[in-house]
């Protein structure tokens, strides 16, 4: 080119055409750039996502610096709030229905005891006497039968059973009580030194003198023993 050409106005033309293709240049070198950038790591970051939430995140976060600080707040309460998996939760533990006043009392909740008798002599005519305590220690009202058959004081001397209250009950021998907590059903009981069967048509005798044990009985709940002797 004829170096007259860029002196004055001309020159200055020239170099303002020079710049403007240099930028031009420039800006599709950037666009080509970002377009093959982003186009790499597309497939990757949406494999990340679908196997990952939190690394698909993290991944996006870093290759995206430029996010809005708001944005990447909110993303990072939405992971951090996200609900448990089911091996992480706690298990619900089915809670007991509460008894209600006047259910038939449970075992685990009545102490059945057997006073008198204990290392007693008992001579001549006198009788052997006893005392059967019942106490409701569960939370609420609860209803037992205190008959002769299901509340049992049974005698036995050795392996002989000599008497029993569940002998030769007249009737259906039941009797349902009300027991208030901590308040104790009490029954009193005097033995006539017979002896008893479950046949009542054979006659009772009288039983010898020795030493005999006192339990009562409930269920599956048993008292301590009372021994006691006869002269």
């Amino acid at each position: 080119m004829d170096p007259d050409t860029m002196r004055g106005d001309g020159g200055d033309i020239y170099w303002r055409r020079r710049m403007s293709v240099l930028v031009a240049v420039l800006v599709v070198v950037a666009v080509v750039a970002w377009a093959c950038s982003s186009g790499g790591s597309g497939p990757e970051r949406s494999s990340s996502a679908q196997s990952s939430p939190s690394a698909g995140a993290s991944a996006s976060a870093q290759a995206t610096p430029s996010v809005d600080p708001l944005l990447a707040g909110l993303r990072t309460l939405a992971l951090g709030t996200a609900s448990p998996s089911p091996t992480t939760s706690a298990k619900a533990t089915p809670s007991e229905r509460p008894k209600r006043p006047g259910e038939p009392c449970e075992e685990k909740d009545l102490v059945l005891s057997l006073q008198g008798g204990k290392e007693q002599i008992y001579a001549g005519a006198s009788r052997p006497t006893f005392l059967v305590t019942l106490v409701n220690t569960g939370s609420v009202m609860c209803k037992a039968d205190v008959g002769p058959r299901a509340m049992e004081i049974r005698i036995t001397s050795g392996a002989d059973r000599i008497w029993s209250t569940a002998d030769c009950v007249s009737g259906e021998g039941t009797d349902v009580q009300e027991l208030q907590r901590g308040v104790p059903y009490v029954r009193s009981l005097e033995w006539d030194r017979r002896r008893s069967s479950s046949d009542c048509r054979s006659p009772s005798a009288n039983a010898l003198p020795g030493t005999y044990v006192a339990v009562a009985r409930m269920g599956r709940m048993r008292t301590e023993k009372g021994v006691f002797h006869l002269r």
